[in-house]
């Protein structure tokens, strides 16, 4: 099955992944799993580090080789996605988060994700 994942969850994949839910380890661990990465996780990872609320540069200059050790696949980013995310009702102001929502609907993935904002659009958000 696939999910996508929020970049909060990436992250502590990488750094610290017995801090996440055990169901979510669980789906993390299983061979049979896609995990999907959007474009907006290494686009917020660079935008917080620049403003000094993330320390990501090594996760950012190694972005594509974790990427493909891990074995997670990159989520396209269409057109469709951007314009379902401009039109989700006014829940949230995070362009990120609403971007992922609008994947997540728009491919019928459930999110990997402890933020509840998921939840208002009607996203299927895994976490506890």
């Amino acid at each position: 099955m696939n999910y996508l994942l929020d970049t909060h969850t990436f992250l502590w994949i990488l750094n610290s992944p017995r801090a996440l839910p055990a169901s979510v380890q669980g789906i993390c661990e299983n061979p049979s799993t896609v995990l999907l990465i959007s474009i907006v996780t290494p686009w917020e990872m660079a935008i917080k580090s620049g403003i000094g609320k993330l320390e990501a540069a090594y996760v950012l200059d190694n972005f594509e080789a974790l990427i493909a050790q891990g074995g997670y696949n990159m989520l396209e980013t269409t057109i469709q996605h951007v314009i379902r995310a401009g039109r989700l009702p006014s829940h949230h102001r995070d362009p990120f988060d609403r971007l992922l929502a609008a994947q997540a609907l728009d491919l019928r993935v459930p999110i990997l994700s402890r933020d509840r904002v998921f939840d208002l659009y009607g996203v299927k958000r895994i976490w506890d």
